[in-house]
């Protein structure tokens, strides 16, 4: 669990205690938060674990069940958060949030404002960006998801960073209170050119705006209010690509069928009679790679503007 020690360092603790929030890795597609406690048992389709066998352990562990199947015990970084928690809206996922946190330039010791919260998978990311003594405002318009997020963040260990608020950002904008003290701006709102000249105001000279919109139109409109105080204006959209990596076997005699794993098509090379011979009854394993089934394809636009100096 994310924890913020004595000396002023974010950091893991080391072991499971009795009461932290632990993700329970299953497989690659199936993982689950639960927080340890002792008298708890958890039952899935490889047998029962029972908590009191993860007090003590390591995160990282691997753990084993009655009948003798297992799972890991794993610590609740950003990225593994962003895949188990509850989606009270539709979240960013960890290619958006890596660019945005490098294009936002956020260091440790940045003060972030942000609207709406959501679900609060790209704010957790944002607390461990500028950690241990920056800090992120984050608001949103809904007071039950708010409050919902800052039990999260509680769960997480990152609520020393974060400063949940209920607030109509595209009505009322940010607190006058924040005016010139952001280096950075994060909106994800269905009508972010309203918050903008807002955000303008929040920023530091030189600071740095991104907005999140799924729509080209949103993006069009946004751009058309940035270019009265912004500068450097860019839109991205991040794709993300993945690929199954396995061991499979292949042999002279295959052909074609040695890299059907998604290899561009070539011409069959012929094998020599002592070639064949010896690969005639052996193959040897190899280690290939193609894209996966299935890939998430369009998430949103990212538009990134920079406060012209005055």
């Amino acid at each position: 669990m994310l924890l913020i020690d004595p000396s002023k360092k974010l950091s893991f603790t080391q072991y499971i205690r009795d009461g932290d929030l632990v993700i329970v890795y299953e497989k690659h597609d199936s993982m689950k938060a639960i927080k340890a406690c002792e008298t708890s048992v958890l039952q899935n389709r490889f047998g029962v674990f029972k908590h009191s066998d993860w007090i003590g352990k390591p995160f990282g562990s691997k753990v084993f069940s009655n009948k003798g199947g297992f799972v890991y015990l794993l610590a609740p970084t950003p990225e593994l958060w962003t895949m188990v928690l509850s989606h009270r809206t539709q979240i960013l996922y960890i290619a958006d949030i890596s660019f945005v946190i490098t294009y936002l330039e956020i260091v440790p010791g940045c003060l972030v404002l942000e609207s709406g919260t959501g679900s609060g998978s790209l704010t957790t990311s944002l607390a461990r960006a500028v950690a241990p003594t920056g800090h992120v405002y984050t608001f949103d318009f809904h007071e039950q998801r708010a409050a919902s997020a800052r039990e999260d963040f509680e769960k997480t260990g990152v609520s020393s960073l974060v400063t949940v608020g209920v607030r109509d950002i595209q009505g009322e904008g940010f607190p006058d209170e924040y005016s010139g003290l952001a280096d950075s701006v994060f909106l994800d709102l269905p009508q972010p050119w309203l918050a903008i000249p807002s955000a303008g105001k929040m920023l530091k000279q030189d600071g740095i705006l991104c907005s999140f919109s799924p729509c080209i139109e949103q993006v069009q409109r946004s751009c058309e209010t940035l270019r009265s105080n912004f500068t450097d204006i860019r839109t991205f959209e991040v794709l993300l690509r993945m690929y199954e990596v396995r061991e499979g076997k292949m042999d002279c005699g295959q052909g074609d069928e040695g890299v059907s794993l998604g290899s561009p098509p070539y011409k069959r090379r012929q094998c020599s009679n002592e070639s064949r011979k010896v690969h005639e009854n052996t193959s040897s394993p190899v280690v290939m790679a193609r894209p996966c089934g299935e890939s998430r394809g369009h998430t949103g636009y990212l538009t990134f503007a920079r406060l012209k100096c005055h």
